[in-house]
C-alpha cells in the first residue's frame, strides 16, 4: 500500500486508536482529575498524532522530521508516565493498563526506527 498521507502510516493509526482509547477510559475518572490527569494525558496523545502529521509533511528536510518524531516520541512517553498516574490511582484496570502500555511501546519503536532511517520517507 503507498502511503499518501500520515494517516496511512501505521503508527498514526495505533496512535489514534490508542488516544480514541484513552478519551473513552478518562471520561470516567474523578471530577477533581479534570484539569490535572485527565486533561494533561488526553492532551499529550493526542498531540502523538498531531506531531506525526506534522513530521509527514516535513519528511523532505530530515532535520524537521527527525525533530517532529522526536516530539511525538517525547510526547507517547509522556502518555505512558500519566498512564502510569492512572494505574497507580485506580482509574483504569490491569488489563487496560497494560494494552496502553505495550501500543506505546510499539509507538516509540516504529518512531525511532523512523527517525533513524528518514531516507527512507522522503521523496
Amino acid at each position: 500500500m503507498k502511503i499518501r498521507t500520515h494517516k496511512d502510516l501505521e503508527v498514526y493509526k495505533i496512535a489514534f486508536i490508542s488516544a480514541t482509547k484513552i478519551f473513552e477510559l478518562s471520561k470516567h475518572f474523578p471530577k477533581e482529575e479534570t484539569y490535572s490527569l485527565t486533561d494533561q494525558m488526553r492532551r499529550s496523545s493526542r498531540s502523538v498524532c498531531a506531531n506525526l502529521a506534522e513530521a509527514f509533511r516535513k519528511r523532505r528536510y530530515p532535520k524537521s522530521f527527525i525533530s517532529k518524531l522526536s516530539d511525538s516520541e517525547g510526547e507517547s512517553a509522556e502518555t505512558q508516565a500519566w498512564l502510569d498516574f492512572a494505574y497507580y490511582c485506580r482509574y483504569i484496570a490491569q488489563n487496560e493498563y497494560n494494552e496502553l502500555s505495550e501500543r506505546y511501546e510499539k509507538i516509540i519503536g516504529m518512531l525511532v526506527i523512523m527517525s533513524l532511517h528518514p531516507e527512507n520517507w522522503s521523496w
